[in-house]
């Protein structure tokens, strides 16, 4: 049976998807492989939300590409939102690629491998807002102790910088009924915390029931056993509605973590932005969820040097962030995307501008940040154990604060014996910039 190697970039969304493939090829018995030599199929499942993600992707494809010309791969498909967007230039320009893949697609996936193993090209970018379900487990690549649950796909929302809903179509909620099935199977599997994301998580259910729903989906999810943590990111503050609030603060299952991308802090921006939110809808929704969840962590994304940004503008954003103090914070440079509004907009800022601004809000997030950590010295925690440094008694572990792949660690020192996904009380004895360091304060794990 052939061999296939998987490249998954971008998102955590798109890692869905690729679990999601991984399944459907393992159901008719393909084998994989992390080695390009050994391939007799790669797949690149892209991403091409923002210039650098473009760029990776097609680098990445050209990689694989020099593989083909070699002559012993068999085949070369692309799929993602690289796929979906440039789908004939992906054909014409790069002549190795057997197949693009659509991002409503994929679950077609295994037909595409055949084809292409057969010498077919092939083209698949169908109706975008098609919902893809598939009922083959995922075959998970996050080490099995944690996964992502997509609850979701597509966007509504149209902000002008973002390409999104014309790759990934209209908001379209997944049954609450199959996300209940794909927990159970996941936790079946070995997972304890599962990580909700969509674009959005906030209006999940609205297109299918007619109302939001995602505190009756959380509150699904708590009942199942073996479950531990339930992480919920990308929630746009306006959407954030109290019996969403109330039910993150009473089930002891839900992380006391948020994710809200609020972009920026000036109100002429987030008009221009598109966005739904004021400075003072920002601040009340903030302040809300910290009187009701008290040890409630923030994390949001910023972008910077969005056109017609003045210098003014970008130190009202600078007070704000310094006001807010987020637990977490990212800042991206704004890129200029094709067919977005935001792209023809006046007043585009220059690169070497926008990056100024990024790094005088990360210095700033950074000085933030490392008080919030040193603030935790003394505190105890329940940590999910990552992994064991090499050659060192102390293991790599998260916090309830820390969301896999985007946050920081804790650094536990023990001569105890421990594995990825165990759960140890770790007493914080300091804390390096965004990390921390700590000993297991009871010698058992739960």
């Amino acid at each position: 049976m052939m061999k296939i190697l998987f490249v998954s970039l971008g998102c955590d969304k798109n890692l869905v998807d690729s679990e999601a493939m991984l399944g459907l090829l393992a159901e008719k018995g393909y084998g994989f492989t992390d080695d390009e030599a050994q391939a007799d199929i790669i797949v690149v499942n892209t991403c091409c939300f923002i210039g650098d993600a473009k760029e990776e992707s097609v680098n990445t494809i050209l990689e694989m590409a020099e593989w083909k010309k070699e002559g012993r791969l068999k085949g070369l498909i692309v799929t993602g939102c690289l796929a979906e967007r440039y789908q004939d230039e992906i054909l014409e320009e790069i002549p190795e690629v057997d197949a693009v893949v659509g991002t409503a697609s994929y679950d077609r996936i295994v037909e595409v491998i055949g084809q292409a193993a057969a010498g077919e090209k092939k083209l698949l970018c169908g109706n975008i807002d098609r919902l893809v379900m598939t009922k083959a487990g995922r075959i998970l690549t996050t080490g099995g102790h944690y996964a992502h649950l997509k609850i979701a796909e597509g966007c509504d929302k149209h902000c002008t910088y973002c390409i999104i809903p014309k790759l990934r179509g209209r908001y379209r909620s997944f049954p609450m009924e199959e996300l209940l099935r794909e927990a159970q199977e996941l936790a079946d599997q070995g997972v304890k915390e599962l990580i909700l994301v969509a674009q959005e998580t906030t209006m999940y259910g609205v297109d299918l029931y007619g109302e939001k729903k995602l505190h009756e989906l959380l509150k699904g999810l708590c009942r199942i056993k073996g479950l531990r943590w339930i992480r919920v990111q990308y929630c746009y503050p306006e959407e954030i509605y109290e019996e969403l609030i109330r039910t993150i603060k009473e089930e002891p299952k839900i992380c006391h973590y948020l994710d809200l991308p609020i972009q920026h802090a000036s109100d002429r921006i987030l008009k221009r932005m598109g966005r739904r939110t004021t400075k003072q809808d920002l601040k009340e929704i903030v302040g809300k969820l910290r009187e009701e969840i008290p040890d409630i962590c923030l994390r949001t994304t910023l972008i910077t040097g969005f056109p017609g940004e003045t210098e003014e503008e970008h130190e009202e954003l600078m007070d704000f962030v310094d006001e807010m103090e987020f637990d977490r914070l990212g800042v991206f440079s704004y890129s200029p995307e094709e067919d977005t509004p935001a792209a023809c907009m006046e007043g585009q800022i220059p690169d070497g501008v926008k990056e100024a601004r990024r790094e005088e809000l990360m210095e700033l997030q950074q000085d933030i940040s490392f008080e919030k950590a040193e603030a935790m010295t003394g505190k105890e925690l329940w940590c999910m154990v990552e992994g064991r440094l090499t050659d060192e008694y102390a293991y790599v572990a998260r916090t309830y604060k820390d969301a896999p792949g985007v946050d920081g660690y804790i650094f536990i020192q023990t001569m105890a014996e421990l594995m990825s996904g165990d759960f140890v009380k770790v007493h914080v004895t300091g804390a390096d910039e965004y990390d921390l360091i700590g000993e297991i304060a009871d010698e058992f794990t739960e």
